[in-house]
């Protein structure tokens, strides 16, 4: 019982990165499965979509039993998350509208945090991660989408399939550049030339925060430091207070023998007068 409060009393401290990154998956997966249903579009444009659609679904599959694992109580979370499984499933498509109820979770969760910034930079880390995760999905996916639909039907094209699309978005994106797949028209130039600035902008990123993570402290480790120093402080004046209330009493104590060794010797003197 215990658990279960501890555990709802977190969710309801605000979203956390990771959540508000699945949040933004969800509505762009909610997208593709519209897409797919209500748009008429080519086969290869469909395989995409499809693709990248299987690709979120591993992920929200990743996150689902990683929190699983880490719920101190497994029937609780089930119990409450499990809309969240029914999402994950690629392979129904019926089931994929399930994503909404993600949205919604998170969209409460940010109805019920006063302020939303100031979690999101206490928690530099995951931020940092959720933010990667989501614009390498975002970038690879829109970039995947775009080059098919304008490389096909061009003249001496060679970007024609689902597979060749995305293999062209992964190896711009990371600066490698195969040269096996390129575009041959002016806007898909345009389009890769802003898949690599992405691609360097991204993997700098990456640099920069594998940095603070092995130079610079977390926010939240300078903070428990600083809170153990505070703790370190107190114990340490307490004690000193301790001892001079202690010293205090022994001085007292030896005033009193002092007094009393006094009144002693002065009664002695009156008696031999």
């Amino acid at each position: 019982m215990i658990d279960k409060k501890h555990w709802s009393l977190k969710t309801l401290n605000g979203p956390s990165p990771f959540e508000l990154a699945i949040m933004v998956l969800s509505l762009f997966s909610v997208f593709i499965v519209i897409m797919l249903t209500f748009s008429k579009i080519d086969p290869e444009t469909r395989r995409v979509l499809l693709f990248i659609d299987t690709s979120i679904c591993l992920v929200f599959m990743s996150r689902f039993f990683y929190e699983l694992f880490k719920a101190p109580s497994k029937k609780f979370y089930l119990k409450h998350h499990w809309i969240d499984f029914v999402a994950s499933i690629p392979a129904i498509e019926a089931l994929r509208i399930a994503r909404v109820f993600q949205i919604l979770r998170v969209v409460r969760l940010i109805r019920a945090t006063r302020t939303l910034i100031i979690p999101l930079l206490r928690q530099s880390k995951q931020t940092t991660l959720a933010g990667l995760l989501v614009a390498m999905v975002l970038i690879l996916a829109a970039a995947s989408v775009l080059i098919l639909l304008v490389e096909t039907g061009a003249e001496g094209a060679n970007i024609q399939t689902a597979e060749q699309a995305i293999w062209w978005a992964l190896v711009t994106i990371s600066t490698v550049g195969y040269g096996d797949f390129y575009p041959v028209s002016t806007v898909g130039h345009i389009i890769g030339a802003i898949v690599i600035i992405s691609g360097v902008s991204f993997f700098g990123v990456i640099s920069g925060y594998m940095a603070s993570v092995f130079v610079a402290p977390d926010i939240n480790e300078r903070e428990e430091r600083s809170e153990s120093n505070k703790q370190d402080i107190k114990s340490a004046l307490e004690q000193a207070l301790e001892r001079m209330e202690q010293n205090q009493q022994q001085m007292e104590k030896n005033q009193r023998q002092m007094l009393d060794e006094i009144a002693i010797l002065k009664q002695q003197l009156i008696d031999k007068n």
